[in-house]
């Protein structure tokens, strides 16, 4: 028995039930973040704020007024969150309100994998020319600089459309980072290595030369050929297969999504320090 009159036991108890209160709070605002339902905390923040102060300074209108609005608000919740709280009960059931969040992040990379993989089957389908730089620790911004700003989500068909030949954009390479399409028509350094083919163009060498000063992963559609082939760290991987092309972008990509997490997870220590 400690002096505090709790034992070790009771302590740990505690402290255990504290962290699951806290780890259950995290879980539900993971689930209604970027939802209607944050809008209605910060209201319910601020209805709690007012009841705070008309206690302070015994505002007795502003407590009836505020009291009245706690003692109807839980029921008009229920009534207009009734879907969200549906959902919610439902993915309890399934056992899935946990894991939403990891599998969140599983089904976005899964995403941006899949956009990039069915823009380059199309285009190598019909010999349409691309080089695609998608982004790693070593930044690109230099480069991201030479193009056009772009700044739209990546998706197959803005992939696509913008190496659609004869269109402004559809000479030069795009860049992608952290799953947006940055910039496209950019330039990129050409490799002067005498051991490229000389039958490799131009796309191949931009290709290869952005992967020997930087980290970024980039893929190149023939348009002589249709051939899809990628550089990284100073090697070149001619005609890939669509499966190895998927456990290439799932390596490249899954380490950024990390390393974003961890200059993340560095920021709001700095911050809270």
């Amino acid at each position: 028995m400690l002096d505090g009159g709790l034992d070790f036991l009771d302590m740990l108890r505690i402290g255990v039930d504290i962290a699951l209160v806290w780890y259950v709070f995290y879980k539900l605002m993971m689930l209604i973040r970027g939802t209607k339902a944050i809008q209605l905390l910060k209201g319910i923040a601020v209805v709690l704020l007012i009841w705070a102060l008309s206690l302070l300074f015994n505002l007795q209108t502003m407590q009836w007024l505020t009291n009245e609005a706690i003692t109807w608000g839980f029921l008009a919740i229920i009534i207009l969150f009734q879907p969200e709280l549906r959902r919610a009960l439902e993915q309890l059931g399934r056992g899935n309100l946990f894991s939403r969040t990891a599998r969140s992040e599983e089904e976005i990379l899964a995403k941006k994998i899949d956009a990039i993989i069915q823009s380059c089957n199309y285009m190598a389908k019909r010999r349409i020319g691309a080089l695609i730089t998608i982004e790693g620790d070593t930044g690109v911004g230099e480069y991201t600089e030479t193009g056009i700003p772009i700044d739209g989500n990546l998706t197959h068909q803005l992939l696509t459309n913008i190496f659609t030949p004869n269109t402004p954009l559809h000479d030069g390479a795009v860049i992608i980072k952290d799953g947006k399409i940055t910039a496209a028509a950019c330039y990129l350094p050409l490799s002067e290595s005498p051991f490229i083919s000389k039958e490799l163009g131009t796309r191949h060498r931009a290709a290869m030369g952005i992967s020997e000063v930087t980290d970024a992963l980039t893929i190149v559609v023939s348009e002589e050929t249709g051939a899809i082939s990628c550089t990284k760290n100073g090697e070149l991987h001619r005609d890939t297969k669509e499966d190895t092309l998927k456990q290439m972008l799932n390596a490249h990509l899954s380490l950024m999504q990390e390393s974003s997490d961890k200059k993340s997870f560095k920021r709001k220590g700095s911050k809270n320090g």
